[in-house]
C-alpha cells in the first residue's frame, strides 16, 4: 500500500510547530500548497515536502527574483 498523498492542515501544523489557526491563514496565503476536494482542503505531502527544502528565490539589486546557478 502506497503511503498517504495528502495530510490535513491541522497535521501540516503540527508538522511546522505552529498553530491550526496559523496554518490555515498560511495556506490562505499560498505559503502552504493545498488542493480542495469539496469542502475539505488537504496539503499534498510531495508538494509541501518540496516547500520545506526548497529556499525561498533570493532577489538581486533590480528587486527581480535572481537565476540559480
Amino acid at each position: 500500500m502506497v503511503g498517504r498523498l495528502t495530510i490535513t492542515v491541522g497535521e501540516a501544523a503540527e508538522m511546522l510547530g505552529i498553530s491550526r489557526t496559523s496554518a490555515y491563514l498560511c495556506a490562505r496565503r499560498r505559503e502552504i500548497p493545498t488542493v480542495r476536494l469539496g469542502r475539505r482542503v488537504l496539503v499534498p505531502v510531495a508538494r509541501f515536502m518540496t516547500m520545506l527544502e526548497g529556499d525561498p528565490p533570493r532577489e538581486d539589486d533590480d528587486g527581480d527574483a535572481a537565476d540559480e546557478p
